[in-house]
């Protein structure tokens, strides 16, 4: 923190009168400062409270819930582990997307691609566009998608607040493990279900949180009664829920037209 210029300590000095008041608004000034480098990407708005930070978690509350740490690129060979066909059954989950050959698919959260890449072929008048914030993973993405040549797949770099993606342009919205990490997670659902065309889905896999045995850490689970509550609060109607995973819930929502 800078120092007061010494022409503004003369000011403090000039009157006694003054001087409760000046000092209250130096006071006020340096607050606001102190707020302002804390978030640095956008100010908090009353959706949010922060909290002492959890082992895994950000320090900031959305609904009741504290949002987790983002997985950085470093982790990114956690994602393509051979071991994932079988703890995760992604083929299970891909077939319940019931996706036509025309749709355009937002995978949110994509990171190196896992499913991106997976879904191309099923889509193959549409395209997948592959969001993520880190230009990390998205150089990883591209360059699977250019040794496996892959043209439908289009990479997407996002902001912590935004998918950046066109609004009343997608069919369906995917996050995998994805959405729990989210910094500001009302403002990208936002931005989520402007992207979405009437009638289009949104469909999250996240861990259940009402399962003890599920062996991932407690922030990076969700119940499905939080995640309805999330996706209820930016307008999203529930369809339904579907177990067929081992692990994780799959949770289909729309925007009504």
């Amino acid at each position: 923190m800078t120092r007061p210029a010494p022409r503004f300590s003369r000011q403090l000095q000039a009157s006694a009168a003054l001087a409760p008041v000046l000092r209250c608004l130096a006071l006020v000034a340096l607050l606001w400062g102190v707020t302002a480098c804390a978030t640095p990407a956008l100010q908090l708005s009353a959706n949010y409270q922060s909290v002492s930070p959890s082992p895994d978690g950000i320090g900031r509350v959305y609904l009741g819930r504290e949002i987790a740490q983002t997985m950085g690129h470093e982790g990114a060979g956690w994602l393509d582990r051979p071991s994932r066909v079988l703890q995760e059954r992604p083929q299970a989950a891909i077939a319940a997307l019931d996706l036509a050959p025309t749709d355009v698919v937002a995978d949110i959260g994509a990171g190196t691609g896992y499913f991106a890449r997976r879904i191309a072929p099923l889509v193959p008048q549409g395209r997948v566009l592959a969001v993520d914030i880190q230009p990390e993973m998205l150089a990883m993405l591209q360059a699977e998608l250019e040794a496996q040549g892959i043209e439908n797949v289009e990479p997407v770099l996002g902001q912590p607040d935004s998918p950046n993606l066109p609004s009343n342009a997608i069919n369906l919205a995917l996050m995998v493990d994805a959405y729990h990490e989210f910094a500001y997670p009302r403002e990208m659902m936002q931005g989520v279900v402007a992207a979405l065309k009437p009638g289009g889905r949104v469909v999250l896999a996240e861990y259940r949180a009402e399962n003890p045995l599920v062996m991932i850490k407690r922030l990076h689970k969700m119940s499905v009664a939080q995640v309805r509550r999330e996706m209820a609060a930016v307008g999203l109607a529930w369809i339904k829920t579907d177990d067929r995973l081992p692990e994780q819930h799959l949770l289909f929502f729309e925007k009504r037209a």
